[in-house]
């Protein structure tokens, strides 16, 4: 019987995993499917901790339901009740400017009579449609077609924040192209992003749909009853008799025409044989086992940097709170030289994320703009988090629980020329049949992302085999 290793049981793995499972009873083959997790529970960042009545997210509190792979997958797995849609007034967001906050525009109008910018920063963003399109031949990055399209205090203000948030990265460092390949097809297909807008949006009117212009991210925030963890929690359940926990792939070869896996299960290390092998890892716990296999793939999966986030939770009474926390939550522009990234206002954003009469926040600290504050010990994090809040808010944090989670590896960077580092990738996994990367390394990092990526990867094996 032909088997498929998957190496890694974060979002990417599990999801891999079940899409083999679907696709070989689809098609009514038989192929054994392991997945085997260095670590003692999967999921990787995708989990909730509970305590005191409060949910805290390690990492990504949730999905947009703008792309449809999250839902499709969540129909499958029978877990359409267990959702859970995020408050209206979780469509408020705010920037950090000027010494206070300002609600994020997101309509013409909200734009036009918003100080956030100054008269000729909005000025300059209403000149966007006159500016021409420029198909450029090199990687252009976030901050060159900002500044190019919207102008300076636009990319200052609302687009690298906006990177920070998603990234935690640097928009003088980023591939727009890779990052944010929806806003470069725009300019691509339509010429600039207020013609997509207006496109889009007669577009939208002959179909019938309601067609509001809004630079708002589009779809509704969603999750689970219980946090995030919920679909990883129910994805490995399904094929638990495959998961193999506190297994430790440490090495991988290929002899006799199967991949060759050694794994540390124990404190004893054991073979397993494959026929196909998929590194839902890290880029970097990727590059170190196709190393033996093909050098070049290894220090191009090697150059694939990633930026260390710390997340700071304080559960707060909420008679304490200096203001309503009537939104999302808050980015900092890097402008403003504060020693954090922004806040999640969780309780406000899903139901059920705080005890009644309290309120959950979490603070991001660290990214490409400040990586040596996500690595201080937790006490001194906590203070400056704390601090932070207060000077920002305007409320003394009265905290009834506090917890800090590290990444250390936290997001990819998708750096200008990222798009040829995937070329080659690609052009040396063509001497490798059977061996397939996927992580959110690579294609984006959003849960949507990830679930189409492990979808395609899923058929390529199959294909394969």
């Amino acid at each position: 019987m032909k088997r498929v290793a998957v190496v890694g049981a974060g979002i990417s793995g599990l999801a891999t995993a079940h899409y083999l499972r679907q696709g070989l009873k689809a098609a009514g083959k038989s192929a054994e499917v392991v997945i085997f997790e260095a670590r003692g529970s999967p999921g990787g960042t995708m989990r909730t901790a509970r305590e005191q009545g409060f949910a805290m997210e390690w990492g990504p509190n949730g999905f947009l339901t703008n792309k449809p792979y999250a839902l499709d997958l969540v129909r499958e797995l029978g877990l359409s009740a267990r959702l859970l849609r995020s408050s209206d007034q979780a469509r408020r967001r705010y920037i950090f400017s000027g010494g206070r906050l300002h609600r994020l525009p997101e309509t013409p109008g909200q734009f036009l009579g918003s100080a956030l910018l100054s008269v000729p920063g909005r000025l300059r963003v209403l000149c966007e449609p006159l500016i021409a399109a420029q198909l450029l031949e090199d990687d252009e990055t976030v901050a060159e077609f900002a500044r190019r399209r919207l102008g300076e205090e636009a990319m200052e203000k609302l687009i690298e924040p906006m990177t920070a948030g998603v990234f935690a990265g640097d928009p003088d460092e980023l591939s727009l192209a890779s990052c944010f390949p929806r806003i470069h097809e725009l300019e691509t297909r339509y010429g600039g992003l207020v013609k997509a807008m207006v496109r889009l949006r007669l577009e939208r009117l002959r179909r019938g749909a309601r067609a509001e212009m809004s630079a708002a991210p589009g779809g509704v925030l969603t999750s689970f009853d219980t946090g995030a963890q919920a679909l990883v929690e129910v994805l490995a359940a399904r094929c638990a008799k495959q998961l193999h926990l506190a297994a430790e792939v440490e090495g991988l070869g290929y002899r006799h025409w199967k991949f060759q896996l050694a794994v540390r299960v124990a404190g004893t290390r054991t073979q397993c044989e494959a026929d196909a092998v998929v590194l839902a890892v890290p880029a970097y716990a990727a590059s170190l086992l196709a190393r033996p296999l093909d050098e070049v793939l290894a220090a191009e999966l090697g150059r694939i940097p990633y930026a260390p986030v710390a997340v700071a939770a304080f559960g707060l009474e909420a008679s304490s709170l200096g203001r309503p926390l009537d939104g999302f939550g808050f980015l900092v522009p890097r402008r403003e030289q504060r020693r954090i990234l922004g806040a999640l206002w969780d309780s406000s954003v899903f139901p059920g994320r705080a005890p009644q009469g309290k309120a959950l926040i979490r603070v991001m600290v660290g990214g490409a703009r400040q990586p040596e504050l996500a690595r201080l010990p937790a006490d001194e994090l906590l203070a400056l988090a704390r601090e932070e809040l207060r000077s920002i808010m305007g409320m003394p944090v009265r905290s009834v629980l506090e917890r800090v989670f590290f990444h250390e590896r936290g997001i990819p960077q998708y750096l200008r020329g990222h798009g040829k580092v995937l070329e080659k990738t690609q052009a040396r996994l063509a001497d490798l049949p059977g061996l397939f990367l996927n992580s959110n390394a690579y294609r984006g990092v959003s849960l949507n992302d990830c679930i189409l990526q492990s979808q395609l990867t899923a058929e390529k094996v199959l294909k394969g085999l």
